[in-house]
């Protein structure tokens, strides 16, 4: 069994946790709801790109992929930097600044751009499971991992029919402002329910550990690479310098990052020690993976229904609820198993075993393919990858020093977000040349160009043609080309999740989950002032109630220090410190 760097005393056996308060259950209630809050962001834009392209006017269908694009890159680029500057300023500042990232970007978005929107969004998923890390121990992750797995499986199936609905009634704009009333709950409930130790020493001092340089580089480098991805074969040729030059620039960025982690930043942005073993390597690469087919499906898979079987966004977003309404049942079942019996292993194998199955039987969807046939064949991949959400977390943080395991976590985020920014990009370069080399092969490669180079906007033209004539034989080649391109997709999600699935036979071990509970931000439990809170509901503005609670609540609390909670709940004082010591 390979541990990696994992001592015998982390593997010590934690005693029976203490009784949680209502200040446990609030912060995690808040992180889960932004988790959902963003995996929702994250799919809503899936059917109604077409609407989207239209009422944009774009050229081509990059570009309208950009609009989900630019949140999921910005998202992913950033978490590492998000992880690592929480260690340095504490976790509350860091989590209420991607809020305030995310809240500006969600008002910007329905204006202008995605960036900034993702920019947060990338703070919030990274940061909720460094939190997670110093609530609880890593056997009892299980409990709270698969709940923030199933908020971004509940946001998979709602998100879609959400957006849809919104672009085809009323304006697909409400899709950013609909995050605008969670974000005002969320403002709310970190600072009143989210109490950790920080390290002492001034802001200046750590903000001088922050590896500055290195996420600079990293972010750089990787959005560099991203980039060219999206745009290659479609935009750009793959000979273009547009393609190649910024492709080998964050090639030789990523490398250089590597090296200057390695020999040279004191503190790296992304730990070495974090690859140390198989088990740990495996599981990084398959989160990458089961990202990039999650995201390939819910993007591409709505082209079929709408193309094939012409039916609405709406109609769309509810027909992929077989694949997006098993995920969460499969999430919380597995993560309940590996809580009660300590194994990850079955449930990693069986669900990569799964996922290759499915994604191979999506080859077999066509024109002619009838209700329970597409239904039954949505139903396994959905199985399997939802069994992957909760296990593959469990490999990377059971294979990660207690030292390692925030950054452990933030690392599965960062290699979820990932794999799903390349599902959207690498699928969509994937469809679009496939696209353009099947209608090239037809009477009508006049318009091999035109119809490949806006392939989100043809949906909405396709769905205009009539049935016969003329317009009906294009139609028809349309057609076969989009279902022949999609095949194309699932074959190679079928050809990745198979490596996967084989990697994970060979080099994934079963490492002990009875660890310690050790962190230098553990969850602290304050007195709570019930009086205050029942009088909150008494006085009619919020506002004037906020300012009175604070400025009464704040000498209370830093005078007594810790204490019980309401509802029960031993004392828990942070190593090394005080009795009535600050908090962040």
């Amino acid at each position: 069994m390979q541990a990696g760097n994992i001592s015998e005393m982390e593997m010590e056996e934690q005693p029976v946790s203490v009784k949680r308060g209502w200040r446990f259950h609030g912060t995690f209630g808040t992180l889960a709801l932004l988790n959902l809050i963003c995996a929702i962001d994250a799919t809503l834009l899936s059917v109604a790109l077409p609407i989207i392209t239209t009422d944009l006017e774009g050229t081509t269908a990059i570009q309208a992929f950009w609009v989900g694009t630019s949140f999921l890159l910005c998202s992913t680029v950033f978490q590492p930097s998000w992880a690592s500057f929480s260690h340095i300023i504490g976790r509350k500042p860091d989590l209420l600044a991607a809020l305030l990232f995310f809240t500006i970007g969600t008002i910007i978005a329905s204006i202008a751009n995605n960036v900034c929107r993702g920019l947060g969004g990338g703070g919030l998923v990274a940061l909720t499971y460094v939190v997670i890390t110093d609530m609880v121990t890593l056997r009892e992750r299980g409990k709270y991992m698969f709940v923030i797995s199933l908020q971004w499986a509940i946001g998979s199936v709602i998100g879609p029919v959400i957006g849809g609905a919104l672009a085809e009634k009323v304006t697909w704009r409400w899709i950013f402002w609909l995050n605008i009333p969670f974000c005002v709950i969320a403002a709310v409930g970190i600072p009143i329910c989210l109490r950790l130790c920080i390290k002492e020493g001034s802001i200046r001092a750590k903000l001088r550990n922050f590896d500055w340089f290195g996420s600079f580089l990293f972010v750089a480098a990787l959005t560099s690479c991203l980039v060219p991805v999206t745009w290659g074969g479609v935009m750009y040729d793959w000979s273009s310098w547009r393609t190649l030059v910024p492709l080998l620039l964050g090639i030789f960025g990523l490398i250089g990052f590597i090296i200057y982690s390695v020999y040279i930043s004191t503190e790296p942005l992304i730990r070495r020690t974090l690859f140390n073993s198989t088990t740990a390597i495996v599981a990084y690469i398959g989160t990458l993976v089961q990202g990039l087919i999650v995201w390939s499906l819910l993007y591409y898979m709505p082209l079929y229904f709408e193309v094939a079987k012409n039916y609405s966004p709406i109609t769309s977003a509810i027909a992929i609820f077989p694949f997006t309404f098993t995920v969460a049942p499969a999430a919380v079942i597995v993560g309940l198993v590996i809580t009660k019996t300590g194994r990850y292993r079955p449930s990693l194998w069986i669900g990569w075993y799964l996922t290759t199955l499915g994604m191979g039987l999506l080859i077999c969807l066509n024109q002619s393919t009838n209700m329970p046939s597409w239904i039954f064949l949505s139903l396994v991949a959905g199985i399997g990858l939802g069994m992957l959400f909760s296990a593959q977390g469990f490999a990377a943080q059971a294979s990660a020093s207690n030292a390692d395991l925030p950054f452990a976590g933030a690392m599965y985020s960062f290699f979820r977000a990932f794999g799903q920014t390349l599902g959207v990009a690498i699928s969509g370069v994937i469809f679009q040349n496939v696209l353009k080399k099947k209608i090239l092969a037809t009477a009508h490669s006049t318009f091999a160009d035109e119809w490949s180079r806006d392939a989100s906007f043809l949906v909405q033209v396709v769905k205009a043609w009539n049935d016969i004539g003329e317009e009906g034989v294009m139609k028809e080649v349309v057609i076969n080309a989009y279902i022949e391109s999609l095949r194309m997709v699932w074959c190679i999600m079928c050809v990745l999740a198979g490596v996967v699935f084989i990697a994970s036979l060979v080099w994934t071990w079963e490492i002990s989950l009875e660890r310690k509970l050790q962190t230098e931000q553990g969850f602290r439990w304050l007195i709570v002032i019930v009086i205050l809170l029942i009088a909150a509901f008494m006085i009619s503005s919020e506002e004037y109630w906020l300012s009175q609670l604070l400025a009464a609540a704040s000498p209370a609390l830093l005078a007594s220090g810790v204490g019980p909670e309401v509802g029960g709940g031993d004392r828990k004082i942070c190593p090394g410190r005080k009795t009535g010591a600050r908090r962040d």
